[in-house]
């Protein structure tokens, strides 16, 4: 029954059940039920690990949650039902944390240190502080025990003291010395979804671009990055695994830099469309602090690939695109190249990390391409259910590749943000009470142990993290180490090593994927590229930003944030389509060729800031018997200028012919570029003008026939005779040849030309 919901212990935890945490009251207090109208927060527990002779101190908060007042409400520790009454088992654990009604099996309230609230009036809340000593709560022998407050007091229907309302958590007790503490390897991520867009400002220096301003926010004093490099740079031996996307990204930002104004992702960056950055000096001081805390003590720096694509969503639906195998060797390459130049410190770079840890078979194909031979995966992926203890982290799964196993359960305490006080408490005492059983499951054998956070790991939660390791370290049972020892254990021979196969995916994250028409249309974008770049005089001011962009185009970071990774994809493709098309030729409607031969004019402009080269025009008549075009002409244009080509061209027949104009990259492999411009090319006079020519030549002949027919009638003269005719007749024969040459004249198209 709901009713019965009034029961379950909140201790921030979440029970595995195969694909994502389920929605769950907030930790550290009970729902109320007509039976029992108290709510009950846990805010705090002092000591979290008992010791003999100790006392418990237990802060939190009472509220009626029912309609009417409750009189003479008291709070009270309960002992344990049974003196010594531990729980041995994780599976004892998880059946605590499902109890439901208060019962017996909670043990009996504690007179001594019992606090008293009065009435409490419907909806209201009174904080309360209650204690008991070690002795009095009857723990006994070392273990994990219940902690139970219990409300007490007289309602309406019933004036007797009885209970309302109830709260669960754990109380680790030590009384021993532990043999073999547990090694324990925390991932601590430094990650965020990608600010840095393909754009920069067009000037000597070229000035990057934001796409918002968030991340300034983070690495400000109080913000989430912020407080992770404080709280991890207090925990020596941390395995920090960050992204060098975002180190790129705040190395940026330590330079004045500017942020796209809202709905112009795709446009050029420019002045009227961008603002000043504020993070510059938030930047500089972060990425000192960063740089000091990686380098502590047993410390260890992983490298994500660059930009943190999303590898299972590639391994699903893009592992087989072209380049794409490519494009994952090259971010891992990248990514440690920035981590140590940006950290000035070693790092490791073949470790995988699928989203939220779930491993398939072709998840780890895809890892191992890309020459990542860690894996950090979620124990819901590899199970170990049939064991009675918990196997140590590593193992070998084939391949040359070893699966760093983390442990779900506890690993899924710190997916919440743990930002309450009930919340924090909650998960530290969940946390304690785990590994403390875990490492009582075998005490003489040593184990290691990995703790697998969300990579948006919260400032609350991170600090819950290292409150819980800290308290286990001096507790005595855990033992920070780094990733790389946990790796290079010796692996439990009766862990798992099957890796599971697609099909066993959960569906739920399947969903969450970026699709392969989305992979496929990012990786279309490096044919474009490729295409700009030949044409351009300075290739490195394009080829790096949009090499990143596409890679953080695919980051894991968008699977939380949908629509801002479509966003992100569209403005990289619409700024790529933007400059490809910013060399172009001018459009054309109509040629007027007004001969049988004259020139056309092409027009080229060029709005990018740089030159370009490589390019030719090359004109196609459609109909090569009416109208024919000169030959292909080079084109070099300097940035932001345009210019005019004419072209030959020889009519035969009057009339429209369609003709097309096309940029075409040179080199060997030579490539249309840009739309074409089709034209029209008019003719309009060739028949005059060769009516003209024929006449001309009619003459010559009439006037050749009339003085052969002279020379017949006068008969055979003598030579100098006929020399004399001839020059008699030279002027009437030039005359003629100069007026069929004025005629021609007249009507030849020469440079003749509507349009350009």
């Amino acid at each position: 029954m709901a009713r019965r919901l009034s029961g379950l212990l909140a201790f921030g935890a979440v029970l595995v059940t195969g694909v994502l945490p389920a929605a769950a009251a907030p930790p550290g207090f009970v729902a109320a039920a007509p039976e029992y109208p108290a709510t009950v927060a846990i805010d705090s527990i002092a000591p979290k690990v008992a010791e003999n002779g100790g006392t418990v101190v237990v802060t939190g908060v009472v509220t009626n949650s029912g309609p009417d007042p409750l009189k003479d409400v008291t709070v009270s520790i309960r002992q344990q039902s049974a003196a010594g009454s531990t729980v041995r088992t994780r599976s004892g654990l998880d059946q605590l944390a499902r109890r439901g009604d208060p019962g017996s099996a909670d043990g009996t309230a504690i007179t001594a240190g019992r606090a008293g609230l009065g009435t409490l009036a419907a909806g209201q809340s009174l904080p309360y502080i209650v204690r008991a000593s070690v002795a009095d709560l009857k723990v006994g022998k070392g273990g994990v025990y219940e902690l139970a407050v219990d409300v007490a007091g007289g309602t309406p229907d019933d004036d007797a003291a009885h209970t309302l309302g109830i709260a669960r958590s754990y109380l680790p007790y030590r009384n021993e010395a532990v043999p073999h503490p547990t090694e324990l390897a925390v991932v601590w991520p430094i990650t965020h979804a990608p600010e840095l867009v393909a754009q920069t400002m067009q000037d000597n220096d070229p000035t990057p671009v934001l796409r918002d301003d968030s991340l300034a926010t983070e690495l400000a004093p109080g913000g989430r990055l912020h407080q992770l490099v404080q709280t991890g740079g207090q925990l020596p031996g941390l395995t920090w695994v960050i992204d060098p996307d975002l180190l790129d990204t705040v190395f940026a930002m330590t330079r004045p830099y500017r942020v796209q104004k809202p709905n112009t992702a795709g446009e050029p960056a420019k002045e009227g469309n961008t603002v000043p950055g504020v993070g510059t000096d938030a930047a500089t001081e972060w990425l000192k602090q960063l740089r000091t805390a990686v380098a502590g003590a047993g410390s260890q720096v992983v490298s994500l690939p660059y930009a943190d694509p999303d590898l299972a969503s590639i391994a699903h639906n893009g592992a087989g695109l072209n380049g794409m195998a490519d494009t994952l060797r090259k971010a891992r390459t990248a990514g440690e190249v920035t981590a140590e130049g940006r950290l000035a410190a070693d790092v490791q770079s073949d470790v995988a990390w699928p989203y939220q840890g779930y491993l398939d078979q072709q998840i780890a194909a895809t890892a191992a391409a890309a020459g990542e031979n860690l894996l950090l995966a979620n124990s819901a992926s590899i199970s170990d259910a049939a064991l009675n203890h918990t196997p140590s982290a590593a193992r070998p799964i084939g391949n040359g590749q070893t699966a760093v196993v983390a442990d779900s359960t506890i690993s899924d305490l710190f997916q919440p943000d743990l930002a309450s006080p009930q919340a924090r408490t909650a998960a530290v005492q969940r946390f304690l009470a785990e590994t403390m059983v875990i490492n009582r499951q075998l005490p003489e054998t040593a184990r290691t142990l990995l703790v697998l956070p969300p990579r948006n790991l919260t400032a609350g939660s991170a600090g819950a993290l290292a409150e819980a390791v800290t308290q286990a370290q001096q507790a005595g049972w855990a033992r920070l180490v780094n990733l790389r020892t946990v790796a290079a254990a010796p692996a439990d021979p009766e862990a798992n090593t099957a890796v599971a196969g697609p099909g066993d995916y959960p569906q739920q994250l399947r969903a969450g994927e970026l699709s392969a028409a989305t992979l496929g249309r990012v990786m279309d974008l490096q044919g474009e590229l490729d295409q700009l770049l030949v044409i351009l005089t300075q290739p490195q001011r394009v080829r790096g930003p949009f090499s990143a962009a596409m890679i953080r185009s695919m980051a894991t970071a968008w699977r939380d944030q949908p629509p801002a990774g479509e966003s992100y994809r569209t403005g990289v493709r619409d700024y790529l389509a933007s400059l490809v098309g910013a060399v172009k030729l001018t459009p054309k409607s109509t040629v007027i060729l007004a001969g049988d031969n004259g020139m056309v004019q092409v027009s080229i402009k060029n709005d990018l800031n740089q030159a370009v080269g490589n390019l030719q025009v090359q004109l196609t008549s459609s109909q090569p018997n009416r109208v024919r075009v000169g030959i292909k002409q080079n084109v070099v244009l300097e940035g932001t200028t345009s210019l005019t080509l004419r072209f030959p061209a020889q009519a035969q027949n009057n009339g429209p012919v369609p003709v097309t104009a096309q940029l075409m990259t040179t080199g060997p492999n030579p490539q249309p570029y840009g739309k074409p411009v089709v034209f029209t090319v008019k003719v309009t006079s060739v028949t005059s003008g060769v009516l003209y020519v024929i006449g001309g030549g009619v003459v010559l002949m009439l006037l050749a026939a009339v003085r052969f027919t002279q020379q017949r009638r006068k008969g055979a003269p003598a030579p100098e005779d006929d020399g004399g005719e001839a020059q008699e007749g030279a002027p009437a024969d030039g005359g003629a040849a100069q007026e069929t040459g004025a005629a021609a004249e007249e009507h030849a198209p020469g440079d003749e030309k509507v349009g350009h």
